[in-house]
């Protein structure tokens, strides 16, 4: 990687301020890092002088383990924060844990945090890079890069015209709103579907089909990408049961074997088996799930790349 092309900006808080000339410059820089992490020696120096924290505010299983992995894999030093263990218990503002980090010549954040918009505060009171691991009900911008790298992989070229469907809890999910960014600066045919109670009426302003017909919405994807019902972020009751959301709305074997076609079967994880999705598609050959989280690794890597190669530019 001896010439290195040049992200628009310094942050990643979001697709949505990404240039789709951004969004293909990481999933390229992906591809690459992706043969690094296959080989014997898993490790290059990219990131040896810089220092990252990842700062999570909420639980985390996946994204902070593939961005710790990320990061050791680039060689970089590392902090990380938990706010359980952490003065935030105390009444510390953000502002003031965050400078306090800094304090320590930290490079780079990566945080999660639950509070949609944090990013963008920080983005404006502090000098280092910023990337945002999820805000809330907001955007999960990594988590959208990854799944478009995956879904390019799987599809064996770009995803100029394919369908792609997202099912599931979409308004309390911050894939879904990054994956329609994603996927339309990509240019893929977009469409959402699940309960009437679970999709927001304004969808429909960002350019994406709308259905509450999940059997005619998997006949008519390529790719179908389920999320599951976020309870935790829900304070009152948008579905019966979980048994009648998997009868009326789950990914079942059932509804596979009905269509016509062969199609890619996804989702970001944790999975609720037996909910949105049955066992026996979620394990089934049609099935990506584990290459996503593989991939995420890569793609983690190259955001990271670029944003120190654009820091030392700057």
């Amino acid at each position: 990687m001896a010439s290195v092309q040049q992200l628009s900006t310094k942050h990643v808080l979001g697709i949505k301020y990404l240039t789709a000339g951004d969004v293909e410059l990481i999933l390229d820089t992906a591809r690459e890092f992706k043969e690094v992490i296959n080989r014997p020696i898993k490790k290059v120096p990219s990131l040896r002088d810089i220092t990252i924290a990842n700062l999570f505010f909420e639980n985390s299983t996946r994204t902070r383990i593939s961005f710790e992995l990320a990061e050791k894999r680039l060689s970089a030093d590392t902090v990380n924060f938990s706010a359980s263990s952490s003065s935030v218990k105390k009444g510390e503002t953000l502002l003031d844990t965050v400078n306090n980090i800094l304090a320590m010549k930290v490079d780079m954040v990566v945080m999660r945090h639950p509070a949609p918009g944090a990013h963008h505060f920080l983005a404006g009171k502090i000098d280092a890079s910023i990337v945002n691991a999820g805000d809330g009900t907001h955007e999960h911008p990594t988590q959208a890069l990854l799944d478009a790298y995956s879904m390019r992989d799987a599809l064996g070229g770009n995803l100029i015209g394919k369908r792609v469907c997202i099912f599931g809890d979409i308004t309390h999910s911050r894939v879904a709103l990054s994956n329609i960014f994603c996927l339309q600066k990509l240019g893929a045919k977009v469409r959402v579907c699940g309960p009437p109670t679970l999709i927001p009426k304004p969808i429909g302003s960002l350019g994406v089909e709308v259905s509450y017909d999940v059997q005619d919405s998997l006949q008519w994807c390529d790719v179908a990408n389920v999320l599951r019902i976020q309870l935790e972020r829900q304070d009152t009751k948008y579905i019966p049961s979980l048994r009648e959301y998997n009868r009326h709305f789950g990914i079942t074997t059932a509804r596979m074997d009905r269509l016509d076609k062969e199609i890619v079967i996804m989702h970001p994880g944790p999975i609720n088996r037996g909910v949105e999705i049955d066992t026996a598609v979620a394990d089934s050959k049609h099935s990506i799930i584990l290459q996503q989280v593989e991939n995420g690794v890569a793609v983690r890597m190259a955001v990271l790349y670029l944003l120190a190669a654009r820091r030392n530019e700057v």
